[in-house]
């Protein structure tokens, strides 16, 4: 790469951050340092940086805490993240968390710029992708993925409710995209530039949830040796996201509706009234309405929530989107275990055409997720699906084996399963614990224990 970058570096061994230093410095970039995550959180939001390089322990906020919020902040920026503890289980929560690559210390300098240079030559080309896109008159929405009219339909209506202050109610199936689309509001919204905060409802106790969402003064209860902000507080000028807002019993349904109406609230154990300046989106998988009917949802917050409504819909009603999303995936779960995908066999994207898939698109992604992690070669076949995928040709297997399973013990069915793959495999255990989902070892345990030791 010829071009001057600028790269963060973030360590707080003052010696090892002056040493690539001066190393970065020599390959003709500037440079930046910070002590700690904190100082590069701060910096990552005052200047433009091509790339920032970070070390995982540090004392002041650790590597992967500061990863976070500046991926929150600026998800295109490239995060190289160093470690010298050799876990498996670190690089995984940084890959996870959004870094772009990890790299072990004592750092392998070669390995360093190349992988530096990638990095930067990476976002660049992410960045002309979405100007070209733009420029071709796609929609600026481009998380938003697929062809179908019920996704042009609902990018449209992306477009002009974001800029507004309206509040948004989402509804749709477990596992169509509510948080996604709910991030794309705020990140179109006048509000971008304060935080979005997300609060599962379902989660918490009422308790939990008043203490969570409105914060609680030292003493409030027990355990409460310090005032605590609440989640209203954080969002404010920003986003507050109640998702499964639909969970949430009477009594807090009457608390949500005061500080919606009057936009202020009390701390859990405090008398001070404290106004907020927040823009409202809630999600739920529920009928709203119908529990309005039932008397399980107050039909006054249901109406200050229902401002302006959109719908997902699930993915056996987006035709056509399919393909678009298994490549999205594909090349999104490639990039991130470094594996060459070229592509989806015909015989496995029939399947991942012809298949229900009753968890949507979280559902899909996982398909893919897996099946890029298993397969061998550049193409994903179908011996990386699961095995509960309708083979080419062939309707669903849930609608004829739905009968034969009813009523029968599920270790008849586990033994059952077993005996057949390994069958399949040829007594491969190996490949059938795969098959099955799990370890070799458990693999074994259930062969004794259901007496296979011979299949």
């Amino acid at each position: 790469m010829d071009r001057k970058i600028r790269v963060l570096i973030v360590d707080d061994d003052h010696g090892h951050r002056v040493t690539l230093k001066t190393l970065i410095q020599s390959w003709g970039h500037d440079i930046g340092t910070a002590e700690d995550g904190r100082q590069a959180v701060a910096q990552v939001k005052e200047t433009s940086w091509d790339a920032v390089l970070m070390d995982v322990r540090m004392a002041e906020m650790d590597g992967i805490a500061a990863l976070k919020e500046i991926k929150a902040y600026n998800p295109a920026i490239p995060i190289l993240i160093m470690t010298a503890y050799s876990s498996v289980e670190t690089a995984v929560d940084a890959l996870k968390s959004g870094a772009y690559d990890y790299l072990m210390k004592p750092l392998d300098f070669d390995l360093l710029r190349l992988t530096l240079d990638r990095a930067v030559e990476h976002a660049g080309l992410k960045e002309e992708n979405k100007k070209l896109r733009a420029d071709l008159g796609e929609t600026p929405l481009d998380d938003i993925i697929g062809t179908s009219p019920a996704m042009k339909t609902l990018g449209e209506m992306l477009s002009m409710i974001a800029p507004s202050e309206a509040t948004v109610l989402i509804t749709g199936e477990s596992g169509t995209g509510k948080e996604l689309v709910a991030r794309l509001i705020h990140r179109k919204s006048s509000r971008s530039r304060k935080p979005m905060v997300v609060v599962n409802c379902a989660a918490l106790t009422d308790t939990l949830l008043e203490s969570e969402l409105f914060g609680h003064e030292r003493g409030a209860f027990t355990g409460a040796d310090r005032r605590r902000e609440g989640l209203f507080m954080q969002a404010d000028g920003g986003t507050l996201f109640l998702d499964e807002i639909g969970e949430t019993s009477p009594a807090m349904q009457a608390k949500l509706l005061r500080v919606i109406q009057e936009r202020e609230f009390q701390r859990v154990g405090g008398e001070a009234v404290i106004s907020v300046d927040v823009r409202i989106i809630a999600a739920t998988h529920r009928d709203l309405a119908v529990e309005v009917k039932e008397e399980r949802f107050r039909e006054d917050l249901y109406y200050r929530l229902n401002v302006v409504s959109l719908a997902i819909p699930p993915l056996r009603k987006r035709d056509g989107d399919i393909p678009l999303l298994v490549q999205h995936f594909a090349e999104k779960y490639a990039e991130k275990n470094r594996k060459m995908v070229k592509g989806v066999t015909p015989e496995a994207m029939d399947r991942l055409i012809k298949h229900p898939w009753p968890g949507n698109v979280r559902e899909l992604e996982n398909t893919l997720e897996r099946a890029v992690i298993l397969m061998c070669g550049e193409y994903i076949s179908e011996r990386e699906l699961p095995m509960t995928l309708a083979p080419a040709g062939e309707p669903d297997p849930q609608a004829h084996v739905n009968t034969a399973m009813a009523g029968r013990p599920l270790a008849d069915l586990e033994k059952e399963a077993i005996i057949a793959t390994l069958n399949e495999t040829g007594g491969n255990k190996s490949e059938t614990a795969r098959r099955l989902g799990i370890n070799r070892k458990t693999l074994h345990l259930k062969i004794k224990n259901y007496g296979l030791e011979g299949a």
